[in-house]
């Protein structure tokens, strides 16, 4: 299947922007290469005005919907593994109005894969209950707001 899985990533756009651009073929940690994909396209757009940085996440979520949707119908598969582009907007949504800098990066993904590993309630009961595209995005986008959430605590209580 990994032959063929391959061909189709690299021969449909869809398919191909919702694996990360190929991240999600990794046979090792996919989310993770997922996640590490979304760190120079969140390097692209750290600088932009918080009001353009949500206007581009939510673009990037809604697009995902639509694109982990196609894709997860297409190889059917719900939720596959190598489907990442959820992780790169969780953690877009992760670092939304995060300090900058290198530290915060590797804080902000450190955050961002461990609540998309351990999925913390409700984040298992929204993978395992919502369908397609949606189900997809929403319990890395969760993820991302708990990441959020503890990476701002973090911050203002001057942890690091």
């Amino acid at each position: 299947m990994q032959k063929d899985l391959v061909r189709k990533v690299f021969s449909h756009p869809i398919y191909l922007i919702a694996f990360g651009f190929g991240a999600g073929l990794s046979p090792f940690a996919p989310g993770t290469c997922g996640t590490l994909v979304a760190i120079p396209l969140y390097y692209l757009i750290h600088s932009f005005s918080l009001v353009n940085y949500g206007l581009i996440l939510l673009f990037a979520v809604l697009v995902g919907i639509w694109v982990c949707d196609v894709t997860e119908r297409g190889i059917g598969v719900h939720d596959y593994s190598g489907i990442v582009w959820d992780e790169i907007c969780g953690f877009g949504l992760t670092m939304f109005a995060a300090p900058k800098g290198w530290l915060w990066i590797v804080i902000g993904f450190v955050l961002f894969r461990l609540f998309d590993i351990v999925k913390p309630w409700p984040i298992a009961w929204i993978d395992r209950k919502m369908p397609g595209g949606i189900g997809v995005m929403v319990d890395d986008l969760m993820a991302g707001v708990y990441a959020w959430i503890v990476l701002q605590l973090i911050h203002h209580f001057h942890l690091f």
